[in-house]
């Protein structure tokens, strides 16, 4: 993240608060500011009086005070998010940003209130993980792989709690879906480790489930391809799938994970070019921590795809008897 911040050329002000305009946004304007003491703002300004609609939604997020104010300098009100701590100013930033870019496509100042609450609804679950940093491209494409799978359950019609549940990967399970008796770990690949794949634990390929599959997706950034989809576009596109009850538990998964709606993440863009399976059954050379001497743990290594191409399957194997 860069550091240079939209607040650092603004002044502090005698009184009231500076602001600036934040440019090519929505119809709703939206602004960055400094108050008196210093502390940073981001400032959304509405048309009419919406006092209620704010008490009813409002939320409480860690860290960052929500206000509803007249505008001295006009009849319309500002909702107002104020950044208590400086430290935490680069999250904050991250969060302003997501939440400008949710507001692009909306017209009508009640909808921007419950649209903001909503969002600082899920900036509470992430904020709570106290995770600021941002994830690294390895583990920006393996939480991608992982959603993938995730949204190929809901395509094939698993009820989206019972999807939800079976994606235990943030649960420090160790395997990272498990669901009707099957186990799958998910592995992302590139174009440059086509040849193997890294199993980073001893328990990765040893399950007590019925069955244990390995799952390959090859992930190809992309700009042009238009199914390609940002870590942000791919989760936008989970959620509305999902039912009410089932969002809360997914972006407690996703905060698990290290994610939040950073705008960082809106590159790069992938699409899977291509899927394998195996069944990691008795034969399949892996290394568990049933077989390991005394004394030894914490093993990783690399398996050759070609050489466990005998244990390939068909990808709907996967899918079968949900």
């Amino acid at each position: 993240m860069s550091n240079s911040l939209p607040w650092d050329e603004i002044a502090t002000p005698e009184r009231d608060y500076n602001v600036r305009l934040i440019p090519d946004g929505s119809v709703i304007p939206a602004y960055w500011g400094k108050d008196v003491q210093g502390k940073l703002l981001f400032l959304i300004s509405l048309t009419g009086d919406h006092r209620n609609l704010f008490v009813q939604e409002k939320i409480t997020v860690k860290g960052v005070d929500t206000d509803l104010r007249q505008d001295p300098a006009t009849d319309c009100q500002l909702l107002v998010l104020t950044l208590d701590r400086q430290v935490d100013c680069d999250l904050f930033h991250a969060l302003c940003k997501s939440l400008f870019h949710s507001l692009i496509e909306v017209h009508r100042p009640d909808v921007a209130i419950s649209v903001a609450m909503q969002h600082l609804k899920r900036w509470r679950t992430f904020l709570s993980g106290q995770n600021s940093r941002l994830l690294t491209i390895q583990e920006y494409r393996g939480l991608f792989a992982e959603l993938v799978f995730l949204n190929k359950l809901l395509e094939v019609g698993l009820n989206p709690a019972s999807a939800v549940m079976a994606w235990t990967g943030p649960e420090w399970v160790h395997q990272d879906f498990i669901y009707s008796g099957r186990a799958v770990e998910v592995k992302a690949l590139s174009s440059s480790d086509r040849s193997t794949v890294r199993i980073s634990s001893e328990d990765q390929l040893e399950s007590i489930e019925e069955k244990l599959y390995l799952l390959t997706l090859t992930l190809q950034e992309s700009r042009d391809n238009h199914v390609a989809l940002s870590l942000n576009a791919l989760v936008t596109h989970i959620r509305d799938l999902l039912q009410r009850e089932s969002l809360e538990s997914f972006d407690s998964k996703l905060a698990a994970n290290g994610y939040a709606p950073h705008h960082e993440y809106e590159t790069p863009k992938l699409v899977t070019t291509n899927k394998k399976a195996y069944l990691v059954e008795k034969d399949f050379p892996k290394v568990v921590r049933s077989m390991l001497p005394a004394g030894v743990r914490s093993v990783s290594y690399q398996l050759e795809l070609e050489k466990i191409e005998p244990f390939s399957c068909a990808f709907e194997t996967l899918l079968e008897a949900l």
